[in-house]
């Protein structure tokens, strides 16, 4: 893994152009797993970049 972000290439197709929120129902269930999973202490359950750098990026 890169400790860098690399841009796109020119000549490289998009898998998603619009944003996921766009796509998906504000009473789809998908919203609840988002909840619970944006609850979660994800440094207590051992991820090591759980938090985020000053840049924004994961640490």
């Amino acid at each position: 893994m890169a400790g860098f972000i690399e841009g796109v290439q020119r000549g490289q197709t998009v898998l998603f152009r619009d944003r996921l929120e766009d796509w998906i129902g504000e009473d789809d269930l998908v919203r609840v797993v988002d909840l619970f999973v944006e609850e979660l202490d994800l440094s207590s359950l051992g991820f090591v970049r759980a938090s985020s750098a000053r840049t924004g990026r994961p640490g």
